[in-house]
């Protein structure tokens, strides 16, 4: 029985890992060497949400449950899943983005318009996972990253998708849906950054 539970950690793990490796879709990665300046893009356009055909659908189908419990609340679940784009998780890919480098080796910010290369990240699925005390389940997005050069969106250097990142924290007390998919974002800067420092040396 060790022996079977052992061999499922190990597959696990490897399931884990290559899915936090991009696959790349053009470029090379040898093309960023000895960038260190970014100008940084999100894209949520044509995102996909498991289980719905479209972003619109979810909304129209969480927004309707909520106001059926208390009125406005459906419109305030709105209102706070695309706010918290800009409020959470970008600035927590930033953040985690910085903290994988000493400071000043990386200028990579979204007011960096001056940067020649510019960082878009597409997130094409987001799943925003649950935690109802006794379950839960980890949030989820997969992204495109493409690097380009901002003056000149055509001349990609490189660009690759990540699938399968997870997002989790607190001990297991992430009740917030956009505490869950901030971390994702987190994950997604660390999976990232460390393909940098790779390219790098």
């Amino acid at each position: 029985m060790k022996k079977q539970v052992l061999v499922f950690a190990l597959i696990l793990a490897t399931l884990t890992m290559y899915a936090q490796k991009p696959k790349t879709i053009e470029g090379k990665t040898k093309n960023l060497k000895g960038i260190t300046s970014y100008n940084l893009e999100f894209d949520y356009s044509d995102v996909q949400i498991p289980k719905y055909d479209s972003e619109e659908e979810f909304l129209e189908d969480k927004m309707a449950k909520r106001e059926e419990k208390e009125a406005g609340t459906g419109e305030k679940f709105k209102e706070s899943w695309f706010a918290d784009r800009e409020n959470r998780y970008e600035p927590k890919f930033k953040e985690s983005f910085d903290k994988r480098f000493d400071e000043g080796e990386f200028n990579v910010s979204k007011d960096n318009t001056e940067a020649k290369y510019t960082i878009k990240i597409h997130t094409t699925k987001l799943f925003a996972g649950y935690n109802v005390g006794v379950w839960r389940q980890n949030a989820e997005i997969d992204a495109v990253l493409t690097i380009y050069e901002t003056e000149n969106p055509s001349t990609i250097l490189w660009s690759g998708k990540y699938s399968k990142v997870q997002g989790a924290g607190a001990m297991g007390f992430d009740y917030d849906s956009g505490y869950r998919i901030s971390e994702c974002y987190a994950k997604l800067a660390k999976e990232f950054a460390k393909m940098l420092k790779k390219v790098s040396k």
